[in-house]
């Protein structure tokens, strides 16, 4: 099995449990508007894939934090978890980004949406974003690094560069959320 088939293989493994989880636990009705905006995200999250930052093997990519925040704010954590894995499903399949950007984007998206919907504030979600992604995203590469990429390194290898990139992203997300915080009040 080619690393292509196995990427198409696990991603639809993750997108039929994320699927499964979400009628079953939390019934998502995708209205046009959420569907449009899903789609603008995804979007600019695969035109932004050049704007990168590489840090050893990995390439920080904050422009997906920010949408993975944001998602989590505006839409909910399905929704972001959706967005953060067809993004990171196209920029593999272009040739934009690495298979790490699977468990760290679908984790950090998640993390965000959920701790948003519980305590409604956009830092928290930014917070679990950086826990996500930097923590237990970089924990779920450690794998995919020595298996599939044939690299032998260290868990805080990845660490580091993915809780800097989650960090900057987040700032980001902040700075957005804030500009358009009168409409999402009304």
């Amino acid at each position: 099995m080619t690393t292509l088939q196995f990427l198409v293989l696990a991603s639809l493994l993750v997108l039929a449990f994320s699927f499964w989880m979400a009628t079953r636990y939390y019934p998502v009705r995708f209205h046009p508007r959420t569907l449009t905006l899903m789609g603008l995200m995804v979007a600019l999250g695969t035109v932004a894939g050049p704007l990168m930052i590489p840090v050893g093997p990995a390439h920080a990519y904050p422009i997906q934090h920010t949408i993975n925040v944001v998602a989590g704010v505006l839409l909910g954590p399905v929704e972001a978890v959706l967005i953060a894995l067809l993004v990171g499903i196209l920029r593999n399949a272009l040739g934009l980004g690495t298979l790490l950007a699977l468990p760290g984007g679908v984790i950090g998206a998640f993390l965000a949406g959920v701790i948003y919907r519980r305590f409604r504030r956009v830092l928290w979600a930014a917070a679990g974003e950086v826990v996500g992604t930097g923590l237990f995203g970089a924990l779920m590469a450690v794998p995919i690094v020595r298996l599939i990429m044939g690299q032998n390194l260290a868990a805080l290898g990845l660490v580091v560069p993915f809780t800097l990139s989650a960090l900057v992203g987040a700032v980001i997300a902040q700075i957005i959320l804030r500009g358009v915080a009168h409409w999402l009040q009304s």
